[in-house]
């Protein structure tokens, strides 16, 4: 069984690497360097240096790199409004659930994602959402992961310019 511990602030440049890969293996391609990566790091340590706060990640640590990170699954709890079939609006995103290659089919990320529903449940979390890649998707399926209604759609907001035209 993996040695799975919650991340903390140290682990936030590790975890961006991480996404990296994650983002590479559900694009076919490894995503080009840039502000996005300062960004994400600037978010992850301000989340990760609040231990009560909204968001957690779950990490493996790399066995022959000191500091380095082999697996992570990164959450956090998003609070809308309620409704009857999730009268507290709570609601789980799970993101970030990667595993480097060479550490793979060892059940690391299994070993994360269950830290990361353990955390939800503990802070009375009752819905979870993800998406899934399809090498995650036996995964997600496996613990109990079911595809949910509806269509989603993504607005791109231009930084200028009408909408709407």
């Amino acid at each position: 069984m993996s040695d799975v511990r919650r991340a903390g602030v140290a682990d936030a440049e590790e975890l961006i690497r991480l996404r990296g890969l994650m983002l590479a293996a559900v694009r076919g391609r490894e995503p080009a360097p840039g502000p996005w990566q300062e960004h994400a790091l600037r978010l992850a340590r301000a989340q990760l240096g609040d231990p009560d706060g909204p968001a957690a990640a779950f990490v493996v640590d790399a066995p022959d790199l000191p500091g380095g990170l082999v697996a992570c699954a990164y959450g956090v709890i998003e609070n809308r409004l309620g409704g009857p079939d999730n009268p507290t609006g709570q609601t789980g995103y799970v993101y970030n659930v990667v595993t480097e290659p060479a550490h793979r089919r060892r059940g690391h990320s299994r070993a994360c994602l269950l830290a990361l529903l353990d955390w939800y449940r503990d802070r009375g979390v009752r819905r979870v959402d993800l998406r899934a890649s399809p090498d995650g998707a036996p995964l997600y399926r496996q613990l109990g992961f079911r595809p949910a209604s509806g269509t989603a759609m993504r607005l791109a907001v231009p930084a200028a310019g009408p909408l709407g035209g």
